[in-house]
């Protein structure tokens, strides 16, 4: 937990290990830096106001070097900021004040969805020259890796799982997160751009990540799938 408020973080940090989590506490960037060089962490919670660095900067860095889930914690709760955050990488955003509960709720959620999955359904989804390894949980476009946070692969992942048929945000955020939001939160949006970024030729013409206006994504079996050529009806998931 790299913050600030020494007094915030011991109180996180006391109440997270009654709930079966270790916390390492740094006061300021440097410090959380040189111990995610130092040692291996399941996860970081990191505030954006940080006494030698911004908040943002640092995410950025960290994010360069690892693929460690990222909650950001902050008092700006601004949407704006919010969405910054998402787009430099963080896995979830909480602004403050918090409920310690809803802090270990979506920090257990963010290490689930870090963690490598094993079983029966667990195989390789290939797609002409892009792989979704949902094993270990890697993606890669004509044999090279391309990087995405941990519920950006479950989003990818739950798209492909259905090539071709439209999913809702609802539907989509309730099948990665598990739990409902808000009509109005558009951070799935950033998500969606991200991985756009990462697997698409054009990321600003895609061919594989398609959006149905006024309805949700498709994941196109094709490159050259049409929207008109959609199933009808039933492709649209109303979870």
């Amino acid at each position: 937990m790299i913050e600030d408020d020494r007094a915030l973080s011991a109180m996180v940090a006391e109440y997270l290990g009654k709930n079966g989590l270790e916390v390492v506490t740094r006061a300021d960037g440097a410090g959380g830096l040189a111990a995610l060089e130092q040692a291996s962490f399941d996860a970081v919670i990191l505030d954006v106001m940080l006494p030698d660095r911004d908040g943002f900067d640092l995410c950025r860095t960290v994010r360069s070097r690892s693929a460690v889930p990222i909650v950001m914690l902050t008092a700006r709760g601004e949407e704006t900021d919010r969405i910054v955050g998402l787009e430099l990488g963080a896995d979830d955003y909480l602004p403050k004040p918090f409920n310690p509960r809803e802090l270990l709720a979506r920090l257990r959620a963010v290490l689930r969805r870090s963690r490598t999955r094993s079983g029966p359904g667990d195989t390789v989804l290939r797609f002409g020259r892009l792989e979704i390894d949902r094993e270990s949980r890697a993606v890669c476009v004509a044999g090279e890796e391309r990087p995405l946070t941990a519920y950006q692969f479950d989003l990818l992942a739950a798209l492909a799982e259905n090539a071709g048929r439209v999913l809702t945000r609802e539907a989509l955020m309730n099948r990665v997160r598990g739990q409902s939001h808000e009509a109005f939160d558009r951070s799935i949006d950033v998500h969606i751009s991200r991985i756009r970024s990462a697997i698409e030729d054009d990321p600003a013409h895609p061919r594989r990540v398609l959006t149905i206006r006024g309805t949700g994504y498709l994941f196109a079996r094709r490159q050259d799938e049409s929207v008109s050529g959609l199933e009808q009806p039933g492709a649209v998931e109303e979870d």
